[in-house]
């Protein structure tokens, strides 16, 4: 148990240095720290895919991605627009909502909680697969349909403009 708590400690810490930390290339770091330490989470609730998907997907793909548009885009402190006290309210409001929806998510992931200690099987990948492939048949198909529509609307819009000879 107090591995878990190390650990929640260390992603707390991460994701709050990921907010306030101003260089958006550290942030984008700090974040990839936060991930790790999700991955271990995962791990520790036996949930062997979640942890090889979240490490590979958001870890290996995802944020390596964003550290490269941070870098192409060159950003400077003049360039950065200023936020209107709107925006900063709104965020204030966000976050209380956030505050209220991780309390109620406490109160349901007691320890006492019979869905918690049920079965130990639930996270392997054997399971997953069945439960993916029977029940979630049709979601499945459609977030990949999803998926490669991003895809090939992302490569459309990467595509230059064909030349004129």
């Amino acid at each position: 148990m107090s591995v878990f708590y190390l650990v929640a400690f260390l992603a707390i810490f991460f994701a709050l240095m990921t907010i306030f930390t101003k260089n958006p290339v550290h942030s984008v770091l700090y974040l990839v720290v936060t991930f790790f330490t999700l991955t271990i989470h995962y791990i520790l609730l036996n949930a062997q895919f979640l942890a090889v998907v979240n490490f590979i997907v958001y870890m290996g793909a995802i944020m390596v991605l964003f550290l490269f548009v941070l870098m192409l885009l060159n950003m400077n402190e003049e360039s950065e627009p200023m936020k209107s006290n709107l925006v900063k309210i709104m965020g204030a409001i966000a976050g209380m909502c956030l505050i209220a929806t991780f309390l109620g998510a406490f109160k349901v992931i007691a320890p006492n909680n019979e869905m918690v200690i049920g079965n130990a099987e639930v996270g392997l990948v054997k399971n997953l697969g069945k439960v993916l492939f029977n029940e979630f048949l049709l979601p499945f198909e459609l977030s990949s349909i999803l998926l490669l529509t991003a895809m090939v609307g992302a490569v459309l819009l990467a595509k230059k403009e064909g030349r004129k000879v």
